[in-house]
Protein backbone atom coordinates (compact mmCIF):
# COMPACT_ATOMS: atom_id res chain seq x y z
CA UNK A 1 0.00 0.00 0.00
CA UNK A 2 1.67 3.19 -0.88
CA UNK A 3 1.51 6.73 0.87
CA UNK A 4 -0.76 8.31 -1.32
CA UNK A 5 -1.17 11.66 1.18
CA UNK A 6 0.98 12.92 3.42
CA UNK A 7 1.29 11.52 6.83
CA UNK A 8 -1.07 9.11 6.08
CA UNK A 9 -0.57 5.68 7.89
CA UNK A 10 -3.28 3.61 6.52
CA UNK A 11 -5.92 3.71 3.30
CA UNK A 12 -9.21 2.12 1.92
CA UNK A 13 -8.55 -0.06 -1.01
CA UNK A 14 -11.61 0.35 -2.81
CA UNK A 15 -11.87 -1.67 -6.08
CA UNK A 16 -9.20 -3.87 -8.10
CA UNK A 17 -9.04 -2.68 -11.13
CA UNK A 18 -7.06 -5.64 -13.08
CA UNK A 19 -8.11 -9.69 -12.20
CA UNK A 20 -6.33 -11.59 -11.32
CA UNK A 21 -3.74 -13.50 -14.09
CA UNK A 22 -4.30 -10.81 -16.46
CA UNK A 23 -1.36 -8.97 -17.95
CA UNK A 24 -1.21 -5.23 -17.70
CA UNK A 25 1.26 -2.83 -19.31
CA UNK A 26 3.02 0.28 -17.64
CA UNK A 27 1.15 3.34 -16.79
CA UNK A 28 -1.63 0.80 -16.19
CA UNK A 29 -4.28 1.42 -13.07
CA UNK A 30 -4.47 -2.10 -10.83
CA UNK A 31 -6.29 -0.60 -8.14
CA UNK A 32 -8.14 2.05 -6.19
CA UNK A 33 -7.52 3.87 -3.10
CA UNK A 34 -9.38 5.88 -0.80
CA UNK A 35 -7.65 8.25 1.03
CA UNK A 36 -9.28 10.85 3.54
CA UNK A 37 -10.39 13.34 0.70
CA UNK A 38 -9.95 11.69 -2.43
CA UNK A 39 -9.82 8.92 -4.73
CA UNK A 40 -6.21 8.07 -6.44
CA UNK A 41 -5.54 4.98 -8.81
CA UNK A 42 -2.29 3.12 -8.50
CA UNK A 43 -0.20 2.79 -11.68
CA UNK A 44 2.27 0.34 -12.87
CA UNK A 45 5.89 1.12 -13.20
CA UNK A 46 6.34 -1.57 -15.50
CA UNK A 47 4.53 -4.52 -17.64
CA UNK A 48 3.25 -6.84 -16.03
CA UNK A 49 0.88 -9.89 -14.21
CA UNK A 50 -0.93 -9.74 -11.18
CA UNK A 51 -0.65 -13.50 -9.56
CA UNK A 52 -2.88 -12.75 -7.07
CA UNK A 53 -4.09 -10.24 -4.59
CA UNK A 54 -3.92 -10.47 -0.85
CA UNK A 55 -6.20 -8.04 0.37
CA UNK A 56 -10.27 -7.79 -0.85
CA UNK A 57 -11.96 -4.61 -1.86
CA UNK A 58 -12.85 -2.33 0.68
CA UNK A 59 -10.30 -3.51 3.47
CA UNK A 60 -8.14 -0.74 5.15
CA UNK A 61 -4.77 -1.14 4.98
CA UNK A 62 -1.81 0.13 6.61
CA UNK A 63 0.90 2.35 4.47
CA UNK A 64 3.44 -0.19 3.49
CA UNK A 65 1.42 -3.26 4.01
CA UNK A 66 1.63 -5.96 0.68
CA UNK A 67 -2.12 -5.78 -0.66
CA UNK A 68 -0.50 -8.08 -4.55
CA UNK A 69 2.18 -10.38 -5.96
CA UNK A 70 2.98 -9.32 -9.28
CA UNK A 71 5.16 -10.98 -11.63
CA UNK A 72 6.32 -10.58 -15.15
CA UNK A 73 4.44 -10.56 -18.01
CA UNK A 74 2.94 -14.28 -19.07
CA UNK A 75 4.12 -15.67 -15.59
CA UNK A 76 1.95 -18.19 -14.03
CA UNK A 77 2.57 -20.21 -10.97
CA UNK A 78 1.47 -23.84 -9.97
CA UNK A 79 1.85 -23.94 -6.56
CA UNK A 80 1.02 -20.15 -5.19
CA UNK A 81 0.91 -21.00 -1.07
CA UNK A 82 4.31 -22.09 -1.62
CA UNK A 83 5.18 -18.67 -3.14
CA UNK A 84 3.29 -17.22 -0.64
CA UNK A 85 5.07 -18.96 2.10
CA UNK A 86 8.36 -18.04 0.16
CA UNK A 87 7.56 -13.99 0.11
CA UNK A 88 6.49 -14.49 3.48
CA UNK A 89 3.01 -13.40 3.36
CA UNK A 90 -0.43 -14.95 3.91
CA UNK A 91 -2.69 -17.37 1.38
CA UNK A 92 -4.98 -14.91 -0.26
CA UNK A 93 -7.88 -17.50 0.86
CA UNK A 94 -7.75 -17.52 4.49
CA UNK A 95 -7.69 -14.18 4.65
CA UNK A 96 -11.11 -12.46 6.39
CA UNK A 97 -13.77 -11.11 4.57
CA UNK A 98 -13.19 -6.67 5.92
CA UNK A 99 -17.15 -6.64 6.50
CA UNK A 100 -16.16 -9.18 9.39
CA UNK A 101 -12.45 -7.47 10.60
CA UNK A 102 -12.36 -3.82 11.06
CA UNK A 103 -8.21 -3.95 10.76
CA UNK A 104 -6.78 -6.23 7.85
CA UNK A 105 -4.27 -8.41 8.61
CA UNK A 106 -1.00 -7.10 7.69
CA UNK A 107 1.87 -8.98 7.28
CA UNK A 108 4.60 -10.02 10.24
CA UNK A 109 7.99 -8.12 10.30
CA UNK A 110 10.98 -10.01 8.54
CA UNK A 111 12.10 -10.54 11.63
CA UNK A 112 9.11 -12.45 12.85
CA UNK A 113 9.40 -14.87 10.13
CA UNK A 114 12.43 -16.30 10.61
CA UNK A 115 11.43 -17.61 13.87
CA UNK A 116 10.16 -20.65 14.28
CA UNK A 117 6.46 -21.10 15.18
CA UNK A 118 6.24 -20.82 19.49
CA UNK A 119 3.52 -22.30 21.49
CA UNK A 120 1.96 -18.95 22.71
CA UNK A 121 1.18 -20.99 26.02
CA UNK A 122 4.86 -22.03 26.69
CA UNK A 123 7.00 -20.00 23.79
CA UNK A 124 8.80 -23.48 23.55
CA UNK A 125 8.88 -24.22 19.79
CA UNK A 126 6.72 -26.91 18.29
CA UNK A 127 7.85 -29.97 16.63
CA UNK A 128 6.90 -33.13 15.44
CA UNK A 129 8.35 -34.87 18.13
CA UNK A 130 7.15 -33.22 20.90
CA UNK A 131 4.99 -35.88 23.34
CA UNK A 132 1.45 -35.28 23.18
CA UNK A 133 -0.21 -33.74 26.62
CA UNK A 134 -2.83 -35.32 28.37
CA UNK A 135 -5.68 -32.97 28.23
CA UNK A 136 -5.57 -29.64 30.97
CA UNK A 137 -8.92 -28.32 31.96
CA UNK A 138 -9.97 -24.89 30.61
CA UNK A 139 -9.05 -21.76 32.77
CA UNK A 140 -12.29 -19.78 33.73
CA UNK A 141 -12.31 -16.88 31.94
CA UNK A 142 -10.91 -13.98 32.60
CA UNK A 143 -13.08 -11.10 33.40
CA UNK A 144 -12.39 -7.68 30.94
CA UNK A 145 -11.30 -6.01 33.71
CA UNK A 146 -8.70 -8.15 34.05
CA UNK A 147 -5.36 -8.05 32.46
CA UNK A 148 -4.87 -10.63 30.32
CA UNK A 149 -2.04 -13.98 31.28
CA UNK A 150 1.38 -12.37 30.20
CA UNK A 151 2.85 -14.04 27.21
CA UNK A 152 6.82 -13.22 27.69
CA UNK A 153 7.86 -16.49 27.26
CA UNK A 154 7.79 -16.35 23.87
CA UNK A 155 7.78 -13.58 20.89
CA UNK A 156 4.79 -11.51 20.10
CA UNK A 157 2.87 -10.80 17.46
CA UNK A 158 1.30 -7.19 16.50
CA UNK A 159 0.88 -5.53 13.77
CA UNK A 160 2.68 -2.14 13.58
CA UNK A 161 -0.16 -0.01 14.24
CA UNK A 162 -1.60 -2.05 17.25
CA UNK A 163 2.33 -1.74 18.56
CA UNK A 164 1.67 2.29 18.25
CA UNK A 165 -2.22 2.29 19.65
CA UNK A 166 -0.61 0.43 22.60
CA UNK A 167 2.34 2.20 23.09
CA UNK A 168 0.40 5.66 23.17
CA UNK A 169 -1.21 4.11 25.83
CA UNK A 170 0.92 3.19 27.93
CA UNK A 171 -0.60 -0.71 27.55
CA UNK A 172 1.70 -3.41 27.39
CA UNK A 173 1.61 -5.29 24.37
CA UNK A 174 2.55 -9.04 25.65
CA UNK A 175 -0.41 -8.67 28.45
CA UNK A 176 -3.23 -8.00 24.82
CA UNK A 177 -4.95 -11.13 23.85
CA UNK A 178 -4.91 -11.57 19.95
CA UNK A 179 -7.86 -12.74 17.67
CA UNK A 180 -5.31 -12.88 14.65
CA UNK A 181 -3.99 -15.38 13.10
CA UNK A 182 -1.41 -17.38 15.10
CA UNK A 183 -2.76 -15.24 18.37
CA UNK A 184 -1.61 -12.39 16.25
CA UNK A 185 -2.68 -8.41 18.18
CA UNK A 186 -4.80 -6.32 15.93
CA UNK A 187 -5.74 -2.28 16.45
CA UNK A 188 -9.05 -3.86 17.40
CA UNK A 189 -8.08 -6.56 20.11
CA UNK A 190 -5.25 -3.01 21.35
CA UNK A 191 -8.87 -1.09 21.40
CA UNK A 192 -10.70 -3.52 23.03
CA UNK A 193 -7.88 -3.62 25.92
CA UNK A 194 -8.64 -0.14 25.96
CA UNK A 195 -11.96 -0.25 26.68
CA UNK A 196 -11.76 -2.78 29.06
CA UNK A 197 -9.46 -0.77 30.97
CA UNK A 198 -12.17 2.20 31.17
CA UNK A 199 -14.75 0.38 32.06
CA UNK A 200 -12.46 -1.32 35.07
CA UNK A 201 -11.49 2.30 36.29
CA UNK A 202 -15.47 4.00 36.52
CA UNK A 203 -16.87 0.28 38.27
CA UNK A 204 -17.44 0.67 41.66
CA UNK A 205 -16.01 -1.41 43.95
CA UNK A 206 -17.92 -4.64 45.14
CA UNK A 207 -18.47 -5.00 48.75
CA UNK A 208 -18.13 -8.03 51.20
CA UNK A 209 -20.74 -10.17 51.15
CA UNK A 210 -22.10 -9.14 54.73
CA UNK A 211 -22.12 -5.48 54.06
CA UNK A 212 -23.80 -4.97 51.11
CA UNK A 213 -27.69 -3.77 50.70
CA UNK A 214 -30.85 -4.51 50.29
CA UNK A 215 -31.11 -4.71 46.31
CA UNK A 216 -32.55 -1.36 44.40
CA UNK A 217 -34.67 -0.76 42.09
CA UNK A 218 -33.63 -2.20 38.91
CA UNK A 219 -33.16 1.64 36.83
CA UNK A 220 -35.77 2.40 34.37
CA UNK A 221 -34.47 2.10 30.93
CA UNK A 222 -34.01 5.05 28.55
CA UNK A 223 -36.44 5.54 26.00
CA UNK A 224 -35.80 4.27 22.59
CA UNK A 225 -36.35 7.67 20.85
CA UNK A 226 -33.91 10.12 22.21
CA UNK A 227 -34.92 12.78 20.31
CA UNK A 228 -31.20 12.71 18.36
CA UNK A 229 -29.23 10.72 16.09
CA UNK A 230 -25.25 9.96 16.08
CA UNK A 231 -24.06 10.10 12.79
CA UNK A 232 -20.32 8.56 12.40
CA UNK A 233 -17.74 10.51 11.30
CA UNK A 234 -16.89 10.39 8.18
CA UNK A 235 -12.48 9.69 7.11
CA UNK A 236 -12.94 12.85 4.95
CA UNK A 237 -14.89 15.37 8.02
CA UNK A 238 -12.50 13.87 10.60
CA UNK A 239 -9.84 14.74 8.46
CA UNK A 240 -11.50 18.37 7.78
CA UNK A 241 -11.59 18.62 11.49
CA UNK A 242 -8.49 17.72 12.53
CA UNK A 243 -7.12 20.52 9.42
CA UNK A 244 -8.85 23.28 10.35
CA UNK A 245 -8.80 22.74 14.16
CA UNK A 246 -4.90 22.46 13.82
CA UNK A 247 -4.53 25.75 11.51
CA UNK A 248 -7.02 27.89 14.03
CA UNK A 249 -4.79 26.63 17.18
CA UNK A 250 -1.27 26.79 14.82
CA UNK A 251 -1.95 30.20 12.68
CA UNK A 252 -2.84 33.10 14.22
CA UNK A 253 -5.57 34.74 12.03
CA UNK A 254 -6.21 38.00 11.33
CA UNK A 255 -9.04 39.33 8.92
CA UNK A 256 -9.08 42.18 6.27
CA UNK A 257 -12.84 43.09 4.62
CA UNK A 258 -14.17 45.44 2.13
CA UNK A 259 -17.36 45.94 0.24
CA UNK A 260 -17.43 46.46 -3.41
CA UNK A 261 -19.63 47.84 -6.34
CA UNK A 262 -20.91 45.01 -8.36
CA UNK A 263 -22.41 46.08 -11.15
CA UNK A 264 -19.67 46.23 -13.77
CA UNK A 265 -18.90 42.76 -12.48
CA UNK A 266 -22.58 41.59 -13.40
CA UNK A 267 -22.70 43.32 -16.45
CA UNK A 268 -19.26 41.37 -18.01
CA UNK A 269 -20.47 37.97 -16.81
CA UNK A 270 -23.94 38.86 -18.62
CA UNK A 271 -21.90 39.55 -21.30
CA UNK A 272 -19.32 36.67 -21.75
CA UNK A 273 -21.99 33.90 -21.56
CA UNK A 274 -23.79 35.60 -24.27
CA UNK A 275 -21.00 35.63 -26.26
CA UNK A 276 -20.16 32.23 -25.21
CA UNK A 277 -23.25 30.90 -26.22
CA UNK A 278 -23.92 28.12 -23.74
CA UNK A 279 -20.15 26.38 -24.83
CA UNK A 280 -19.45 27.39 -20.77
CA UNK A 281 -20.89 29.43 -18.05
CA UNK A 282 -19.00 31.80 -16.65
CA UNK A 283 -19.93 32.81 -12.54
CA UNK A 284 -19.06 35.62 -10.56
CA UNK A 285 -17.27 33.40 -8.44
CA UNK A 286 -14.95 32.10 -11.95
CA UNK A 287 -14.19 36.36 -12.13
CA UNK A 288 -13.49 36.51 -8.45
CA UNK A 289 -10.74 33.63 -8.93
CA UNK A 290 -9.49 35.28 -11.91
CA UNK A 291 -8.90 38.36 -9.84
CA UNK A 292 -7.50 36.50 -6.72
CA UNK A 293 -4.97 35.24 -9.54
CA UNK A 294 -3.78 39.01 -10.92
CA UNK A 295 -3.98 40.06 -7.40
CA UNK A 296 -1.19 38.01 -6.33
CA UNK A 297 1.11 38.90 -9.63
CA UNK A 298 0.45 42.88 -8.13
CA UNK A 299 1.61 41.77 -4.64
CA UNK A 300 3.61 38.62 -4.41
CA UNK A 301 4.27 38.90 -0.81
CA UNK A 302 0.76 37.29 -0.37
CA UNK A 303 1.26 34.18 -2.48
CA UNK A 304 3.38 32.69 -0.30
CA UNK A 305 3.43 29.75 2.42
CA UNK A 306 4.92 29.34 6.05
CA UNK A 307 7.52 26.85 6.30
CA UNK A 308 9.58 26.17 9.60
CA UNK A 309 12.78 27.54 8.14
CA UNK A 310 11.36 30.33 5.33
CA UNK A 311 8.36 31.69 3.82
CA UNK A 312 8.23 30.13 0.61
CA UNK A 313 7.37 32.32 -2.16
CA UNK A 314 5.26 31.04 -5.43
CA UNK A 315 6.07 31.79 -8.75
CA UNK A 316 2.62 31.42 -10.03
CA UNK A 317 -1.13 31.81 -9.06
CA UNK A 318 -2.35 28.24 -8.04
CA UNK A 319 -5.81 28.60 -6.82
CA UNK A 320 -8.11 26.34 -4.26
CA UNK A 321 -11.85 26.39 -4.84
CA UNK A 322 -13.68 25.16 -1.74
CA UNK A 323 -16.62 22.40 -3.19
CA UNK A 324 -19.39 21.36 -1.01
CA UNK A 325 -19.72 17.42 -1.55
CA UNK A 326 -21.87 14.92 0.33
CA UNK A 327 -19.23 13.91 1.90
CA UNK A 328 -17.51 17.25 3.12
CA UNK A 329 -15.55 20.10 2.11
CA UNK A 330 -13.19 19.85 -0.38
CA UNK A 331 -10.54 22.28 -2.34
CA UNK A 332 -9.25 21.38 -5.45
CA UNK A 333 -6.30 23.39 -6.69
CA UNK A 334 -6.80 25.23 -10.09
CA UNK A 335 -2.99 25.50 -11.42
CA UNK A 336 -1.43 28.84 -12.98
CA UNK A 337 -4.67 30.66 -12.98
CA UNK A 338 -3.25 33.57 -14.77
CA UNK A 339 -2.28 32.17 -17.68
CA UNK A 340 -6.01 30.59 -17.90
CA UNK A 341 -8.70 32.47 -19.83
CA UNK A 342 -11.73 33.02 -18.63
CA UNK A 343 -13.72 30.59 -20.43
CA UNK A 344 -10.94 27.64 -19.69
CA UNK A 345 -10.79 29.26 -16.26
CA UNK A 346 -14.53 28.67 -16.13
CA UNK A 347 -14.50 25.16 -17.75
CA UNK A 348 -11.88 24.10 -15.41
CA UNK A 349 -13.14 25.17 -12.32
CA UNK A 350 -16.84 23.17 -13.82
CA UNK A 351 -14.93 20.08 -13.97
CA UNK A 352 -12.79 20.03 -10.83
CA UNK A 353 -16.22 20.78 -8.87
CA UNK A 354 -17.81 17.83 -10.78
CA UNK A 355 -15.77 15.44 -10.38
CA UNK A 356 -15.10 16.44 -6.13
CA UNK A 357 -18.99 15.58 -5.68
CA UNK A 358 -18.10 12.54 -7.67
CA UNK A 359 -15.07 11.28 -5.35
CA UNK A 360 -12.78 11.30 -8.56
CA UNK A 361 -10.84 13.57 -7.75
CA UNK A 362 -6.63 12.53 -7.39
CA UNK A 363 -4.58 13.69 -5.24
CA UNK A 364 -2.12 16.00 -6.46
CA UNK A 365 -5.41 18.00 -7.39
CA UNK A 366 -5.86 18.41 -3.96
CA UNK A 367 -2.32 19.56 -2.97
CA UNK A 368 -0.83 23.39 -3.19
CA UNK A 369 -1.50 26.59 -3.62
CA UNK A 370 -1.03 29.83 -1.46
CA UNK A 371 -4.82 31.23 -0.96
CA UNK A 372 -8.70 29.71 -1.42
CA UNK A 373 -11.66 30.89 -2.78
CA UNK A 374 -14.82 29.92 -0.84
CA UNK A 375 -17.90 31.40 -1.81
CA UNK A 376 -21.67 31.31 -0.13
CA UNK A 377 -23.24 33.97 -2.01
CA UNK A 378 -25.60 31.80 -3.71
CA UNK A 379 -27.11 30.44 -0.15
CA UNK A 380 -28.17 34.67 0.38
CA UNK A 381 -24.94 34.68 2.97
CA UNK A 382 -23.86 38.67 2.57
CA UNK A 383 -20.94 38.56 4.75
CA UNK A 384 -18.34 35.60 6.79
CA UNK A 385 -14.88 34.94 7.96
CA UNK A 386 -13.61 31.37 6.79
CA UNK A 387 -10.54 29.44 8.40
CA UNK A 388 -7.59 29.26 6.57
CA UNK A 389 -6.60 26.07 4.61
CA UNK A 390 -3.12 24.67 5.81
CA UNK A 391 -1.00 25.03 4.46
CA UNK A 392 -2.34 28.43 2.55
CA UNK A 393 -1.46 32.36 3.64
CA UNK A 394 -4.78 33.55 3.55
CA UNK A 395 -8.60 32.36 2.25
CA UNK A 396 -10.84 34.80 1.19
CA UNK A 397 -14.56 34.51 1.84
CA UNK A 398 -17.10 35.61 -0.60
CA UNK A 399 -20.74 37.08 0.27
CA UNK A 400 -23.66 37.57 -1.70
CA UNK A 401 -24.17 40.03 -4.33
CA UNK A 402 -27.10 42.47 -3.00
CA UNK A 403 -29.22 45.68 -3.87
CA UNK A 404 -28.71 48.61 -1.48
CA UNK A 405 -28.68 52.32 -1.66
CA UNK A 406 -25.33 53.84 -1.94
CA UNK A 407 -23.91 57.03 -1.79
CA UNK A 408 -22.57 58.06 -5.61
CA UNK A 409 -21.20 61.69 -5.76
CA UNK A 410 -22.90 62.77 -3.16
CA UNK A 411 -26.26 61.06 -4.06
CA UNK A 412 -27.53 58.20 -2.77
CA UNK A 413 -28.60 56.07 -5.33
CA UNK A 414 -29.88 52.16 -5.66
CA UNK A 415 -26.28 50.34 -6.33
CA UNK A 416 -25.29 46.30 -5.90
CA UNK A 417 -23.09 45.53 -3.60
CA UNK A 418 -20.96 42.40 -2.14
CA UNK A 419 -18.71 41.82 0.54
CA UNK A 420 -15.46 40.05 0.47
CA UNK A 421 -13.54 39.13 4.07
CA UNK A 422 -9.78 37.71 3.93
CA UNK A 423 -8.06 35.41 6.46
CA UNK A 424 -4.91 35.88 7.05
CA UNK A 425 -1.90 33.62 8.39
CA UNK A 426 -0.30 36.79 10.09
CA UNK A 427 3.24 34.51 10.32
CA UNK A 428 4.24 34.84 6.93
CA UNK A 429 2.10 37.89 5.82
CA UNK A 430 1.43 41.30 7.59
CA UNK A 431 -1.24 43.79 7.84
CA UNK A 432 -0.56 46.03 4.86
CA UNK A 433 0.21 43.79 2.69
CA UNK A 434 -2.87 42.02 2.89
CA UNK A 435 -4.68 45.39 2.65
CA UNK A 436 -2.83 46.37 -0.35
CA UNK A 437 -3.85 42.63 -2.19
CA UNK A 438 -7.12 43.59 -1.03
CA UNK A 439 -7.20 47.09 -2.67
CA UNK A 440 -5.99 45.36 -5.58
CA UNK A 441 -8.63 42.78 -5.66
CA UNK A 442 -11.18 45.61 -4.95
CA UNK A 443 -10.36 48.29 -7.89
CA UNK A 444 -10.02 44.63 -10.24
CA UNK A 445 -13.43 43.55 -9.32
CA UNK A 446 -15.09 47.25 -9.66
CA UNK A 447 -13.05 47.73 -13.60
CA UNK A 448 -13.15 43.99 -14.47
CA UNK A 449 -12.74 44.23 -18.06
CA UNK A 450 -8.90 44.03 -16.96
CA UNK A 451 -9.78 40.30 -15.91
CA UNK A 452 -9.40 39.90 -19.82
CA UNK A 453 -6.26 41.35 -20.73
Amino acid sequence: MPSVSANATEAVLAEWLVAEAVDFDAADALATVETDKALVDIEADAPGVVLTTLVAAGAQVEVGAPIAVLGTPGERVDDLPALLRELGVGDPAAQPDPADQAEPVDQVEQVERAEPDVDPGSGSPITEEAPVEPPVPAAPPVPPSTPAPSRRGGRVFASPLARKIARDAGLGIDDIPGTGPKQRILRRDVEAALAARSAARVAAPVAPAALVAPAAPAPVPAPTDAGYEDVPHTRLRRAVAERLASSKQDAPHFYVRTTIRAERLLALRAELNEALDGEVKVSVNDLVVKAVAIAHQRVPDLNVTWRDDAVRRWQRADVAVAVATDRGLLTPVVRDVGSLSVSALASGVRDLADRARRGRLRQDELEGGSITVTNLGMFGVEEFAAIINPPHAAILAVGAVRDEPVVEDGRVVPGSVMSLTLSVDHRPVDGVVAARWLAELTALLERPVRLLA
